[in-house]
């Protein structure tokens, strides 16, 4: 039987996604193991993420200012705003480098199995924006059925006003065998060709 804290400590980690009762423990028994500085040190930097970071209030990307860097940085094009689900899906994006314009996250999907409806997204953050001299927005909507179909709300109701509405190509990963491809995956694939 294990001591009430460390029971409470493991009960804690199970809590977190994709972390289960062995991952749980190993992580318990490993901060039991620790230096006190190095728990001290990871109980700070947990309270200080809560502190200090919030929501921008112009995009919903994280930050711990307001408004967050992309937005208040002048050299970024207005013209394009990238719409994703969830703010680390900006990360992802920021880390290629292809994309110069702004971000606006949705903070979700529509998903009705789920409950989530275009009400419960931040989509009139996002129509706001767009008498700031936005010319295109570019949907990065995750390639699942709740993406595709938060992509599809989005394009029907952007277009009529006058926006440009594109979508991130979706097809074969660069490093796979085409015999491995599912059949929407390739479809994917051959409507989002390119000449050469």
């Amino acid at each position: 039987m294990l001591p009430e804290s460390l029971q409470q400590l493991i009960d804690q980690f199970k809590r977190l996604p994709g972390i289960g009762g062995k991952s749980a423990q190993r992580l318990a028994f490993h901060i039991l193991r620790t230096p006190r500085e190095d728990a001290e040190r990871l109980c700070d930097a947990i309270r200080q993420v809560k502190d200090r970071v919030t929501y921008c209030s112009v995009c919903n990307n994280i930050t711990d200012t307001d408004p967050c860097g992309i937005c208040a940085d002048d050299s970024r094009d207005r013209r394009i705003i990238c719409v994703v689900e969830e703010p680390q899906n900006v990360n992802v994006i920021e880390k290629t480098g292809g994309h110069r314009g702004r971000y606006h996250v949705l903070m979700g999907a529509i998903s009705p199995l789920s409950g989530v409806g275009p009400d419960d997204l931040k989509i009139k953050g996002l129509l706001t924006r767009l008498s700031d001299g936005v010319e295109e927005v570019l949907l990065a909507t995750n390639p699942t059925v709740e993406g595709e179909a938060t992509a599809i709300y989005l394009a029907r109701l952007l277009k009529p006003l006058g926006v440009r509405v594109t979508r991130i190509a979706m097809g074969i990963p660069v490093g796979s065998d085409l015999d491995y491809a599912d059949d929407l995956t390739m479809t994917r694939s051959l409507e989002g060709r390119r000449e050469l």
